[in-house]
Parts: structure tokens; sequence; C-alpha cells
């Protein structure tokens, strides 16, 4: 239960101010709360952070707005299949059971109930803070750069005055899950198009036996994906896209290991052929015993290195992985947990594999052809379902009639790194060099000099002009990086069980191949991923299957969020040369394996690359990287690769909105159900450039916090609502993104506007201190060390990706910092930003709910002489300039 204004308004807000956050969650057991600032307020924040628990405010009017924030989520969730099929499995067991309950809160169970009931919610909440809210059960955790002794002052300074009541530790009692409720296939109706199996068994939770991890060792055998795995037989039949296994939903007392299957139009109707091969395997196992050399292989040598080199994350991600690590383990093992089994136990794990028994297994099933065939229906999400009883018999009939396919266990895994060396590098390149440039491709290079890991960073862009010419051609090259995927698949899932992850993906301009991790066997597995490309041949089957979960993934859009649907659509509008989803789907049909046979060589014959590699490599060795690459691909009498034309090269090109403007699109929500309507109010502000640049950012960390405080605590227009900054290939912005129930676009949007209005007279009364205070965190901000070799990689690619090539961006932008005046922001905020500003340019995209459609139909015309509504997308993009592209002008960049 979260306690109703979690951390008080005021203190939300002065964390934001000094580059903070906060938060809190709340599982089974435990609610964990959170926080981050700057460091120079750290002191004062802990203080705050503090008193909530020593004498919460709880006020009446923050509780009645947590409680509508609480709607507002549930409301955003109603029509999500995770969130309807977990209540689905909570809804069937036993009623007694707190499992059993409704666990996230609405109006009617936070209101409406406990008024019925003469009670009220303030006094329920101070009540239940007194109960529970013991320091005896409480833990903390605190990071900061200071002495121990220093944190350890501060500590006892600010919490000695958190009661004590020597309360115990609430204990959920039995087992959710009775003998009515195991022995079951539940039909149930989703939300999208697609098809899947839940299997579902009650077992003892392994945090018990987390030196064992007996659960670590089952996922990993039947979660494989490698050549004779559970999945790959499903694949090879053409029954299934995806498999994943684990335990989940784990507590002290209770805990499910799931096996979850999505299955393709086939697959649907072999569903008794797939329930027999999952418990053909699961024999498999305990016919051959469990073996040491998969626990020594996996649980004990992979875990052992992925924990020793692991990456730095952030220090609020931290502490709250090691204070719910607190709650569980015992001290010596708070900073380790479960990461490294150390303990060969073939009893335990056996006894959690006789758990997996078809006496013992929940079965879902989820379909949109069971729609008109269910006969229950689940109280709080309204999700259909039906119950059937299943027996053993009847599995052991099906395990009888399955395809006879030869299972068995995975080899050996070649991925495991066994060299992890630091290379030496003589240059300590501060920023990536262009280490290399032919008419093929460009590479550039940033060696490891922050991170001291033997790992590694590696993209390779394909610019492909042909990718991009049609609807046809997008969906073709969609297919085409599907389908590498697929055809790799068995072999690079070792490489992933072994710390190094690859992809091949659709991009605007193409496709791109990632491969990240530990670098001993990066380049094996680059130089195989490049061969399958060059080598492509389409099998038909493959191509039906792929073809079938794009269809799908079009037709699940209108299932989207409408906050999502409306910044698709913003995106739409502004980006120039892009296909609609709408335009996908309707060609997809018509597309055969035989047009993909055809395209790829097309799309191949024309191509530029651009390359980053990062980390534990040295310069020449990504250079023979690149050019063994281009050996294979533009070698020989006949290259399979052409370089590009000067024409050719791709471009990023934005759509120029006009100045004084104020441009309006409306759109009815795709999913008549969905009563959530959104509004992304888009303000086009410049070209990429440090100075605006530092005054847009300045605008957006001083008014967010505002603008959340306003429109969404006091106003609780929705609970999504966020201010940010927008960068569309080097067009920077700002937007507001809000998702309502409550009300409808077109009254967001005056609100956003009455907000801009307020938040200027705020701006225009700023003290000289407080706009100092308020560049001094940013430059705090933008001098935070990156993490790891993955946000560092990311930060480097977005500029060669956008082609703004600025890579001292965060000094530059801190020197511009340090000589702004806060005249200079309020004469950014007039020009650009201000209510009626003449220069200012305003996108406003509004999705209506299934509730608003009156409103949509109303209330759409223009009601001001500088406002424009947008009919159609497509000739409004045609009709408007075009920024200037940073990227694909060739020869911009020079060794």
């Amino acid at each position: 239960m979260k306690m109703g204004n979690r951390v008080c308004a005021a203190t939300c807000c002065k964390l934001l101010k000094h580059g903070g956050s906060t938060n809190a969650f709340t599982t089974s057991e435990h609610t964990n709360y959170f926080f981050d600032v700057n460091s120079d307020c750290f002191e004062e924040a802990l203080d705050r952070f503090a008193q909530f628990f020593v004498k919460p405010l709880m006020s009446a009017d923050a509780t009645s707005r947590e409680i509508k924030a609480v709607d507002s989520e549930n409301q955003k969730n109603l029509l999500s299949d995770a969130w309807r099929m977990k209540q689905l499995q909570k809804h069937i067991s036993a009623e007694r059971h707190p499992y059993h309950k409704f666990s996230t809160g609405n109006w009617d169970t936070l209101e409406v109930k406990p008024k019925e009931k003469g009670l009220d919610t303030r006094q329920e909440l101070i009540k239940f803070y007194k109960e529970h809210y013991s320091a005896n059960l409480m833990h903390l955790v605190v990071y900061t750069k200071d002495s121990l002794d220093k944190i350890q002052s501060l500590v006892e300074n600010k919490f000695q005055e958190v009661q004590n009541t020597d309360r115990s530790n609430f204990h959920i009692p039995g087992q959710p899950c009775t003998s009515e409720h195991v022995q079951i296939l539940v039909k149930t109706v989703p939300i999208k198009q697609g098809h899947k199996l839940r299997f579902i068994w009650p077992i003892t939770p392994s945090i018990h036996n987390y030196k064992e991890g007996p659960c670590r060792y089952l996922d990993h055998l039947i979660g494989h994906e490698g050549e004779g795995s559970l999945f790959y037989i499903l694949k090879t039949l053409g029954w299934a896209t995806s498999l994943s296994a684990g335990e989940e939903d784990r507590t002290l007392e209770f805990s499910f290991f799931k096996v979850v299957i999505d299955l393709t139009d086939a697959g649907q109707e072999h569903m008794q052929d797939i329930v027999g091969l999952l418990f053909k395997y699961i024999s498999l196992l305990q016919e051959t015993g469990v073996c040491q050399w998969i626990f020594d292989e996996v649980l004990s040598a992979i875990c052992e290195t992925l924990f020793h080199y692991q990456d730095k994350i952030r220090p609020i991600d931290y502490v709250v992985y090691v204070l719910s690590n607190m709650q569980i383990y015992p001290p010596e093992d708070c900073l380790v947990g479960s990461s490294l089994p150390s303990k060969f136990s073939p009893d335990l794990i056996l006894k959690v594999l006789d758990k997996l028994a078809p006496d013992n297994v929940r079965i879902f099933w989820e379909s949109k052809n069971f729609e008109g065939h269910t006969d229950m229906v689940e109280p709080w999400y309204g999700t259909s379902y039906s119950i059937e009883k299943i027996t053993v018999s009847m599995i052991q009939q099906w395990m009888q009639s399955a395809p006879n396919e030869h299972l068995h266990l995975p080899a050996s895994n070649v991925f495991i790194p066994t060299d992890l060396s630091l290379k030496e590098v003589q240059e300590k390149a501060k920023f990536p060099v262009l280490l290399r440039k032919s008419s093929y491709s460009t590479l550039w290079y940033k060696p490891d000099t922050m991170f001291s890991t033997p790992k590694a960073y590696v993209k390779i862009d394909f610019n492909c002009p042909f990718a991009t010419i049609s609807p046809e051609a997008d969906v073709l090259t969609d297919i085409f990086t599907r389908l590498l995927m697929d055809y790799l698949n068995e072999y690079a899932y070792y490489a992933q069980v072994a710390g190094l992850y690859y992809g091949i993906n659709h991009t605007d301009s193409g496709f791109q191949v990632v491969v990240i991790g530990y670098n001993h066997k990066l380049r094996n597995l680059l130089e195989t991923v490049v061969d399958k490309i060059a080598n492509f041949q389409v099998k038909p089957g493959r191509f039906l299957v792929i073809k079938e979960m794009v269809t799908k993934e079009c037709q699940n859009f209108k299932f989207q969020q409408p906050y999502q649907q409306a910044m698709y659509y913003c995106s739409l509008i502004l980006q120039d040369n892009t296909w609609p989803c709408m335009d996908r789907l309707e060609v997809i049909p018509h597309l055969e394996a035989d047009d993909l046979a055809k395209f790829v060589p097309m799309l191949l014959s024309r191509a530029f690359l651009e390359c980053y590699i990062a980390g534990n490599i040295e310069p020449k060795e990504a250079e023979s990287m690149i050019v063994h690459i281009e050996d294979i691909f533009h070698s020989g009498p006949r290259p399979i690769c052409q370089p590009l034309f000067p024409s050719q090269y791709l471009t990023n090109r934005v759509i120029k909105l006009d100045k004084g403007m104020s441009y309006f699109y409306p759109a009815k929500g795709l999913n008549p159900s969905d009563e959530n309507s959104a509004i992304v109010h888009y303000i086009q502000v410049h070209r990429d450039d440090f100075l605006p640049n530092v005054k847009l950012q300045l605008f957006a960390l001083i008014a967010k916090q505002q603008a959340f405080h306003q429109l969404r605590t006091v106003e609780q227009l929705g609970y999504i609502t966020v201010l940010m900054q927008s960068n569309y290939s080097g067009i920077r912005g700002a937007q507001f993104i809000i998702q309502s129930t409550a009300k409808g676009p077109g009254h967001i949007d005056s609100r956003i506007e009455e907000f801009l209005k307020m938040f200027e007279s705020k701006l225009y009364a700023m003290s000289e201190d407080e706009f100092k205070s308020n560049v001094t965190e940013l430059i705090d901000t933008k001098l935070e060390k990156h993490k790891n070799l993955w946000e560092e990689s990311g930060f480097y690619w977005r500029e060669i990706n956008d082609g703004t090539l600025k890579f001292d961006r965060r000094e530059a932008e801190v020197s511009a910092l340090k000589k702004l005046t806060q005249k200079e922001l309020t004469d950014f905020f007039n020009e650009h930003i201000k209510v009626g500003a003449p220069q200012k340019k305003t996108l406003s995209v509004r999705v209506y709910g299934g509730q608003r459609t009156s409103e949509y139909e109303e209330k759409n015309e223009p009601n001001q002489p500088n406002q424009v509504k947008i009919d159609d997308i497509f000739k409004f993009r045609k009709s408007q300039p075009l920024y200037g592209s940073f990227k694909g002008c060739h020869g911009h960049v020079k060794l």
C-alpha cells in the first residue's frame, strides 16, 4: 500500500529544482521509497526525506489528489494485456488469500467504497502508518561521496525520531492456489491480436536457496533457444515466435515458475502438441538428471564473470537494488543477492523440477479466437475468460501424440570469454576520432579511457537508399532484418547467455548491426552476422511466420496508449520521408517470399556504412573489422554493394513550421474502447546550436517541475503529464505530453497555455540567486560522467547519426551556460515560448478518446487568426519548407 501523498509536493518540487527525482513502488511484501539529488543539496534533501517517515503530512487535500492520481494510472492500464492477464491470474486463486486481491487501487476502492462503509481514507492511511511503519521493519541505503563516518552521523541525526513500535514482519499466510486452482486450462480474450500460452506452476520460493539457484538452472534450460531446445523445435515447426521461462511473483511464502510462449496462427491450432512437447522436455530433464557441467558453466562461470564485470548504473537504481536485497538477504549478501550461485545441489533442483508436473499446472491460453466463447468476466479489468479442468491423463496423451522431435540439452558454450585482459592503447582519445574513411564507409573509433572493462561496442549503420523508396520497400527491409535475427538465433543465443549481445535493426535509412559485450569473442559473432547478410537466402516458411508477426504488430498499433498515438502523429507530421503504419498494413498482404528474394539484392546494391567502434579494442583491430566487411560486400568482379552516388546520400529533413503560427491536428483514438484522450503540445524552436540549446534546456529545467505540479498535482489533468525537450534530427524544441480521462484535448491545450502565462510571471519575478542556482544545476547535470560504455557510446552515436558531430557538446554547452545572463533567458522565452510571441511555432496533436467523440466532431475548427488545422498530414508536409539536414553531405567529415 502506498502512503497517501508519498512524499509531500513541496519536497518533490525542491528535489526537481536541484537535479533530483523521487518515486515509490509497492511489491507484494514491501514498499520502497527513493530519491536522488545533486550532491550539494543532499543533506537538506535527506532531512526532508526522513521527516516523511517521522511525521508525514498526509493532508486531506494531498490524499484526495493522490487517490485521483492512482485512479488515473489505473485508467491508463485498463486496456493493457499485461495488467489484465496478471490480475486474471490473481483472480483465479483462493479468495481468502491476499494474492487474490486487486493490487493497484482506483477511485471506487479508495474513495467510493470506504465512504459507503463510513471510513475516511485519510484516517485509514494514518492508521496504516502507525501500525506498520516501525523502525525495526525498515531498511535504509544512502549513496553519496561523503565519508562513511559522516554518512553514519547524518543518518543517526536525521532518522533517530522514526518510531520503533517493535512490529513483526507481515507474512502472507499459506499458498494462493489450492487444488481447485491447478490442473486448469483458462481460455481468455486479449485486447491485442496474437496468441499466447502461459504455463504457471506454484513452487516453493527459490529465494530460500539463492546460493544453489535451482530456478536459475531450470529457466536456463527450459528457456534455452539453441539447437535441440524446446523453442528451437517449436520455431522449426512454425508454431512459436518467442519463449521465456523463469520464476515470477516471488515472495518469501509463495512463488510461481512460468513458461510463456508466443504462438503463430499455426501454433494456435497445435496447442495440445505444444503442451505435450513442453512436458516432454521437462521429462527429458528428469531422465537425464541434473548436470554439474551446466551448473559450473552457466551458474558459476558465466554468472561470476557477469557480476565482476557488471556495468555501473545510476545511483538511484543502485540504492533501490541494494535496498530490495536488504529486505531478503543476510547483510553479507546484500550487495551480491542471488547473482552468484555457488552451491551445486541436484536435490534442490530436482525438487523444483518435480513441481513442474501436469498435476500442478495452470495453463492460460490467450487468443482473440475465443471471443464469444467464454462465460466469465474478471471484475477489475473486464477480461473475458472460461475455465476447463485438465487431467494428468489428458496431458500424458498430448505428450504421446506430440511430434517425435529430437529434444536435447544444449551444447557447451563456445562464447564464454576467457581473455578478459585490458588492451593498451597509446593515444587516449577523449572524443571519437575518424579512424578510417573510404567511398564505402566511415569508421569512428573511441578507445575505453574511463571504464576499464573487457568490453566493446560495435555499431554499423547500413545506409541503403532503396530501403526508403516506398511502403513496400520499408516493410521488406523490416522483414529482412527480422529474418536475419531468426536465422542466427540458435547460434547467437549462446553468445547472449555469455554476455555478448547483438541486434540487426530496421532503421529509417536501412538497417543497423549492433554487437556489444565482452570483446574476446565479439569478432567471431560479428563476422558470422555479416556473412549471413551477404549470403542471405529467403526461407519461404520462415518468411510467412515473420510476415504474420509484422502484420499483427501493425494491427495492434491501434491499441497503443493515446499519448503514444499522439507522439506518433507528431513525428509523422514533422519528419520528411516517413511512411505511415496504415500504408505498411495495406501493402503487407500482397508481399510474398519471391518479392523479398528480388528486393534484397537491390537493397544491398548501393550502400554506405557508417561505423562506430569503442571500448577494449585496439585501433588496428577496429580498422581490420571494417576492412573485412568492405571486402565481403565490395570486392570481386561482381560485388554485392556499390558506393553511393552523391545524389543518394540520405538526409534527415524536418518540417519547418511557420513563425507566429499555431497548427493543430485532431484525430480520433484508434481504439474506440479506450476512454483516455491525449495531447502533444509541441513548440519548435531552433536548429542545433550551443547557445540556444542551453537556453531551451534551462527553460525546460525550470518549467518542468512547475508544469508537473500545476497540471498534474493541482489540476489533476492526468497521470501522464510531462514537459520535456525534443530533438528531431538536430531540430530542437519542447513538448508537453498529457493523457487524461478527466478532460478533453482542447481543454488540456488551453490549460497548457494558461500554465505558460503563469510561468511567464514567475520567470520575470525570478531572483538572480535562483537563476544562478538553476544554471549551476544544469551545469552539474552536464558534467556528470557517463556511467558505462553503453551510455557513452549512445551519446556519441547520436552525434554521428544526426550528423551534428559535436562530440565536445557537453563542454561547449557548459561554457555557454557560464556566460548566459538572466535577460538572455527571458528574451529567449519571450521570442520562442511565450503565448502569442510573434516568432513562436506550435503544433498540437490531439487524440480524442472514446468518450470524447462528440467533442472531436464539434470543436475542431480554428478559432484564432494564426491557428491552422491540419486535415491531411502528407499534403501539409509537402506544403512546408524543410530545415537543412546535418546528415547526408558526403565529405562533411575529414581525416
